[in-house]
């Protein structure tokens, strides 16, 4: 029974991990190319507009719900409850910092930044011009964090 439960978690540690990957690629494979061909204004406007919208309660429960699953198998790990402690606990480590840590002290800081500015002023422009660049590379860490996250979680489900 309690085999099954942590099975059960690392299973949705997975799922989380694989539904935020998929997310991070779908935004530096499209979603930003597609946005950097706009004027900068309407580019900032509609990364703006995404910023807002993409705060809801699904994705919230994903992001944040992964996260909090992350501690539990951490514990789990630990205390020598999971038979393949050390995929875990990389699976783990990859998405709480390359994911957590980059979107909170990373990302959503040039996220505020760009909602600040003025889309059509001369800051605005520039300040569009350094974001793209540097959002869309620790973008990227946040995609390869969540597909190396999903890997070590599908090696520790046996």
């Amino acid at each position: 029974m309690f085999s099954m439960l942590i099975s059960t978690i690392t299973l949705l540690a997975l799922l989380g991990s694989g539904m935020m990957a998929g997310l991070f690629f779908a935004y530096s494979n499209s979603v930003m190319p597609a946005l950097a061909r706009m004027p900068g204004p309407q580019g900032m406007t509609a990364m703006n507009h995404v910023n807002v919208i993409i705060q809801n309660p699904l994705f919230l429960s994903i992001f944040m719900g992964t996260a909090v699953i992350m501690f539990m198998l951490i514990v789990a790990a630990l205390l020598g409850w999971i038979s393949r402690p050390a995929w875990i606990l990389t699976g783990a480590v990859l998405y709480l910092v390359g994911n957590i840590a980059v979107t909170v002290s990373i990302n959503v800081p040039m996220n505020d930044a760009l909602a600040a500015a003025n889309p059509a002023g001369a800051d605005g422009a520039a300040l569009w011009a350094a974001f793209l660049d540097r959002w869309v590379f620790w973008n990227h860490v946040r995609a390869l964090a969540c597909t190396g996250a999903l890997g070590a979680f599908a090696m520790a489900i046996k």
